[in-house]
């Protein structure tokens, strides 16, 4: 079910972060985490009509791209986040979320009140 949910988000970026966490507990799922899914499952049952749909716009589209990270900010892992989603006109045309494969930790301690890097 998770699989099939992780397709889906491909059209449907207003489930990817709860598919994102539920699919993280997959090596050892209880019933908590199936209770999650049929929770998305249900969510998608009202909202059929949602999803990303590419509409016309003006002849001259631009493409428009942001992105950001954070540092160490999921509350679970205590891993680094960075994101970045592309439009083209008012169409999302692309999207990524990324989790940090390891924790980084830094020794280093900086003197002064700011760094500066040439």
């Amino acid at each position: 079910m998770v699989g099939a949910l992780q397709y889906l988000t491909l059209t449907r970026p207003d489930i990817a972060y709860a598919v994102n966490v539920v699919s993280q507990f997959m090596y050892a799922p209880r019933t908590t985490h199936l209770h999650s899914v049929k929770h998305i499952f249900r969510y998608l049952q009202g909202t059929i009509n949602h999803g990303i749909f590419l509409k016309a716009s003006s002849p001259v589209a631009i493409m428009v791209a942001y992105s950001d990270a954070d540092w160490a900010c999921c509350p679970d892992s205590r891993r680094s986040t960075t994101g970045f989603v592309v439009f083209l006109g008012d169409n999302l045309i692309s999207w990524r979320a990324n989790k940090q494969p390891t924790v980084s930790r830094s020794s280093t301690k900086a003197d002064g009140d700011c760094l500066h890097c040439c």
